[in-house]
């Protein structure tokens, strides 16, 4: 079986898309934390994975510029399928 390879939108596209990046506790799981992208109709786009995300970009839990890093990351890694919701 062959696994398709996920194509990401380019950074300015996925600016123009999203509108927020938004730290949830997961439903299924209340110790879990997700990070869930929404439109700037306020729609739900995708969602990431916190410690994924802040162990991938090499964020540190004291890191002041966390922030920003995380949302650098996750709008480098913007689905390009997100354009069809």
């Amino acid at each position: 079986m062959s696994e398709e390879q996920i194509r990401f939108l380019p950074y300015e596209e996925a600016v123009r898309l999203v509108a927020a990046i938004q730290e949830e506790e997961d439903l299924d799981d209340p110790d879990h934390r997700i990070l869930t992208v929404y439109s700037r109709q306020e729609k739900e786009i995708c969602w990431f994975d916190f410690e994924e995300v802040m162990r991938d970009a090499g964020i540190k839990s004291n890191d002041p510029d966390a922030k920003e890093k995380v949302t650098a990351y996750v709008m480098r890694h913007i689905p390009d399928w997100a354009l069809d919701i």
